[in-house]
């Protein structure tokens, strides 16, 4: 399978994934710095992260919370250029 080329900004948002630990980071975080959300949606549809939706404890309510999270392939394209 071909690793595909990444840009300069999917490199540093996937760079950030791949430090984020098991958990990855939430949308809104990534959101927050800078990266927009269409962005974050082409790293999803090219298979270099995923996203899940999971319910969080904040301030005692239940919260809907993206998660983003690196892939194989993710680390590939990083590793790759």
């Amino acid at each position: 399978m071909a690793i595909p080329r990444v840009s300069a900004e999917q490199r540093r948002a996937l760079a950030m994934l791949a430090t984020s630990g098991r958990d990855g980071a939430t949308r809104s975080f990534l959101v927050a710095h800078g990266f927009g959300v269409p962005m974050i949606n082409a790293l999803v549809n090219q298979g270099l992260a995923t996203l899940t939706y999971e319910k969080v404890l904040f301030a005692g309510k239940l919260v809907d919370v993206a998660k983003v999270r690196i892939t194989d392939a993710g680390r590939d394209a990083l590793k790759s250029e």
